[in-house]
Protein backbone atom coordinates (compact mmCIF):
# COMPACT_ATOMS: atom_id res chain seq x y z
CA UNK A 1 0.00 0.00 0.00
CA UNK A 2 1.13 3.51 -1.03
CA UNK A 3 1.50 6.17 1.39
CA UNK A 4 -1.41 8.48 1.27
CA UNK A 5 -0.22 12.54 0.46
CA UNK A 6 -3.02 15.04 1.10
CA UNK A 7 -5.02 16.08 -1.67
CA UNK A 8 -4.69 19.23 -3.08
CA UNK A 9 -7.38 21.88 -3.00
CA UNK A 10 -9.05 25.22 -3.87
CA UNK A 11 -8.41 26.89 -1.01
CA UNK A 12 -10.78 29.75 -2.13
CA UNK A 13 -13.74 27.17 -2.62
CA UNK A 14 -12.79 25.20 0.48
CA UNK A 15 -12.94 28.87 2.19
CA UNK A 16 -16.20 29.28 1.13
CA UNK A 17 -17.54 26.13 2.12
CA UNK A 18 -16.39 26.61 5.27
CA UNK A 19 -17.89 30.04 5.84
CA UNK A 20 -21.22 29.14 4.37
CA UNK A 21 -21.95 25.92 6.42
CA UNK A 22 -20.82 28.37 9.77
CA UNK A 23 -22.97 30.86 8.67
CA UNK A 24 -26.00 28.41 7.56
CA UNK A 25 -25.52 26.75 11.04
CA UNK A 26 -25.11 29.57 13.30
CA UNK A 27 -27.83 31.50 12.02
CA UNK A 28 -30.24 28.39 12.25
CA UNK A 29 -29.22 26.29 15.15
CA UNK A 30 -30.98 28.72 17.78
CA UNK A 31 -34.02 29.22 15.60
CA UNK A 32 -34.34 25.60 15.78
CA UNK A 33 -34.39 25.27 19.61
CA UNK A 34 -30.74 23.80 19.16
CA UNK A 35 -28.31 26.50 20.79
CA UNK A 36 -26.11 23.11 22.31
CA UNK A 37 -25.77 21.24 19.21
CA UNK A 38 -22.12 20.24 18.34
CA UNK A 39 -20.34 22.79 16.90
CA UNK A 40 -19.87 22.85 13.07
CA UNK A 41 -16.67 21.84 11.90
CA UNK A 42 -17.38 19.90 8.86
CA UNK A 43 -15.51 22.45 6.50
CA UNK A 44 -12.32 22.50 8.41
CA UNK A 45 -9.91 21.01 6.12
CA UNK A 46 -8.30 17.19 6.68
CA UNK A 47 -4.39 17.82 6.65
CA UNK A 48 -1.99 14.91 6.64
CA UNK A 49 1.36 14.81 8.61
CA UNK A 50 4.29 12.59 8.55
CA UNK A 51 2.78 10.15 11.17
CA UNK A 52 -0.93 9.98 9.95
CA UNK A 53 -0.80 9.22 5.99
CA UNK A 54 -1.43 5.18 6.20
CA UNK A 55 -4.72 4.11 5.96
CA UNK A 56 -5.55 1.01 7.93
CA UNK A 57 -7.93 -2.02 6.61
CA UNK A 58 -10.80 0.18 8.59
CA UNK A 59 -10.40 3.28 7.31
CA UNK A 60 -10.45 2.29 3.68
CA UNK A 61 -13.68 0.48 4.51
CA UNK A 62 -15.16 3.86 6.13
CA UNK A 63 -14.08 6.18 3.57
CA UNK A 64 -15.51 3.72 0.64
CA UNK A 65 -18.86 3.72 2.59
CA UNK A 66 -19.20 7.26 2.96
CA UNK A 67 -17.87 8.25 -0.61
CA UNK A 68 -20.90 6.16 -1.85
CA UNK A 69 -23.04 7.63 0.88
CA UNK A 70 -21.98 11.03 0.15
CA UNK A 71 -22.40 10.77 -3.48
CA UNK A 72 -26.38 9.87 -2.24
CA UNK A 73 -26.12 12.95 -0.63
CA UNK A 74 -25.13 14.90 -3.83
CA UNK A 75 -27.88 12.95 -5.88
CA UNK A 76 -30.54 14.38 -3.23
CA UNK A 77 -29.76 17.51 -3.19
CA UNK A 78 -29.74 17.65 -6.87
CA UNK A 79 -33.06 16.93 -7.20
CA UNK A 80 -34.24 18.75 -4.27
CA UNK A 81 -32.01 22.20 -4.34
CA UNK A 82 -33.87 23.91 -7.31
CA UNK A 83 -37.84 22.86 -6.05
CA UNK A 84 -37.32 23.83 -2.27
CA UNK A 85 -39.30 26.80 -0.80
CA UNK A 86 -38.34 27.77 2.56
CA UNK A 87 -35.28 30.09 2.06
CA UNK A 88 -33.67 28.25 5.12
CA UNK A 89 -33.90 24.95 3.55
CA UNK A 90 -32.99 26.19 0.23
CA UNK A 91 -29.57 27.89 2.32
CA UNK A 92 -29.03 24.70 4.48
CA UNK A 93 -29.41 22.17 1.18
CA UNK A 94 -27.28 24.65 -0.54
CA UNK A 95 -24.92 24.48 2.47
CA UNK A 96 -24.54 20.83 2.19
CA UNK A 97 -24.00 20.02 -1.35
CA UNK A 98 -20.60 22.94 -1.03
CA UNK A 99 -19.26 20.82 2.19
CA UNK A 100 -19.70 17.07 1.16
CA UNK A 101 -18.78 17.93 -2.34
CA UNK A 102 -15.49 18.89 -0.83
CA UNK A 103 -15.22 15.96 1.56
CA UNK A 104 -15.91 14.02 -1.36
CA UNK A 105 -12.93 14.84 -3.34
CA UNK A 106 -10.84 15.08 -0.36
CA UNK A 107 -12.15 11.59 0.54
CA UNK A 108 -11.62 9.95 -3.23
CA UNK A 109 -8.23 11.74 -3.14
CA UNK A 110 -7.36 9.49 -0.50
CA UNK A 111 -8.72 6.20 -1.34
CA UNK A 112 -7.07 6.91 -4.50
CA UNK A 113 -4.05 7.80 -2.92
CA UNK A 114 -3.88 4.43 -1.54
CA UNK A 115 -3.68 2.24 -4.35
CA UNK A 116 -5.94 -0.44 -6.65
CA UNK A 117 -7.10 -2.19 -3.31
CA UNK A 118 -9.03 0.55 -2.09
CA UNK A 119 -10.48 2.08 -4.70
CA UNK A 120 -11.85 -1.51 -6.27
CA UNK A 121 -13.88 -1.95 -3.32
CA UNK A 122 -17.50 -2.01 -3.90
CA UNK A 123 -20.31 -1.02 -1.22
CA UNK A 124 -23.62 -1.62 -0.98
CA UNK A 125 -26.08 1.07 0.58
CA UNK A 126 -28.15 -1.61 2.51
CA UNK A 127 -29.28 -0.48 6.01
CA UNK A 128 -28.16 3.11 5.33
CA UNK A 129 -28.61 4.97 2.05
CA UNK A 130 -31.53 6.18 0.72
CA UNK A 131 -33.10 3.84 -1.84
CA UNK A 132 -35.29 4.29 -5.57
CA UNK A 133 -38.22 4.48 -3.51
CA UNK A 134 -37.06 7.01 -1.58
CA UNK A 135 -35.56 8.91 -4.41
CA UNK A 136 -38.39 8.31 -6.56
CA UNK A 137 -40.63 9.72 -4.46
CA UNK A 138 -38.56 13.35 -3.74
CA UNK A 139 -38.19 13.42 -7.54
CA UNK A 140 -42.03 12.63 -8.49
CA UNK A 141 -43.26 15.17 -5.01
CA UNK A 142 -46.33 17.61 -5.95
CA UNK A 143 -44.92 21.65 -5.81
CA UNK A 144 -46.23 22.13 -2.19
CA UNK A 145 -45.36 18.80 -0.42
CA UNK A 146 -41.08 19.19 -1.86
CA UNK A 147 -39.78 20.83 1.40
CA UNK A 148 -41.72 18.13 3.65
CA UNK A 149 -40.17 15.05 1.30
CA UNK A 150 -36.79 16.31 1.26
CA UNK A 151 -36.46 17.05 4.68
CA UNK A 152 -37.55 13.45 5.98
CA UNK A 153 -35.59 12.09 3.11
CA UNK A 154 -32.11 14.29 3.87
CA UNK A 155 -32.77 14.14 7.89
CA UNK A 156 -32.64 10.39 7.50
CA UNK A 157 -29.77 10.32 5.45
CA UNK A 158 -27.58 12.64 7.27
CA UNK A 159 -28.27 10.72 10.24
CA UNK A 160 -27.22 7.19 8.35
CA UNK A 161 -24.10 9.15 8.21
CA UNK A 162 -23.59 10.38 11.46
CA UNK A 163 -24.09 7.03 12.74
CA UNK A 164 -21.45 5.76 10.80
CA UNK A 165 -18.95 8.27 11.53
CA UNK A 166 -19.31 8.10 15.67
CA UNK A 167 -18.64 4.45 14.81
CA UNK A 168 -15.99 4.93 12.96
CA UNK A 169 -14.57 7.42 15.44
CA UNK A 170 -13.71 4.65 17.53
CA UNK A 171 -12.04 2.07 15.21
CA UNK A 172 -10.15 4.37 12.78
CA UNK A 173 -6.35 3.74 12.96
CA UNK A 174 -5.75 7.02 10.64
CA UNK A 175 -5.29 10.29 12.72
CA UNK A 176 -6.85 12.34 9.37
CA UNK A 177 -9.39 9.63 8.74
CA UNK A 178 -10.72 10.04 12.48
CA UNK A 179 -10.81 13.61 12.59
CA UNK A 180 -12.75 13.55 9.66
CA UNK A 181 -14.99 10.98 10.97
CA UNK A 182 -15.53 13.30 14.40
CA UNK A 183 -16.09 16.39 12.31
CA UNK A 184 -18.42 14.63 10.33
CA UNK A 185 -20.82 13.15 13.12
CA UNK A 186 -20.71 16.95 14.36
CA UNK A 187 -22.28 18.49 11.57
CA UNK A 188 -24.56 15.77 10.28
CA UNK A 189 -26.18 15.55 14.03
CA UNK A 190 -26.51 19.43 13.57
CA UNK A 191 -27.61 19.36 10.30
CA UNK A 192 -30.46 16.62 11.57
CA UNK A 193 -31.86 18.68 14.60
CA UNK A 194 -32.15 21.40 11.75
CA UNK A 195 -34.22 19.27 9.20
CA UNK A 196 -36.08 17.48 11.64
CA UNK A 197 -37.16 20.69 13.82
CA UNK A 198 -40.95 21.10 14.15
CA UNK A 199 -42.16 23.90 12.18
CA UNK A 200 -42.87 26.04 14.89
CA UNK A 201 -39.34 25.72 16.10
CA UNK A 202 -38.29 27.19 12.87
CA UNK A 203 -39.45 29.96 13.03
Amino acid sequence: MRAASAPRRDPARRGAARALLLVVLAALLPAAGCADAPTPQATRPATAGPTDTALGTLDVVYLTMMVAHTEQTMEIVRLGRDRVTDPELRTLVAAIEVTEADELTTMRAWLRDAGPGATAQPHDHTGHGAGPADLARLRNAPAGQVDAVLRRLLGSHQQAAADLARAHVATATNPRVRELARRVEQSRTAEVRLLTAPAAGRR
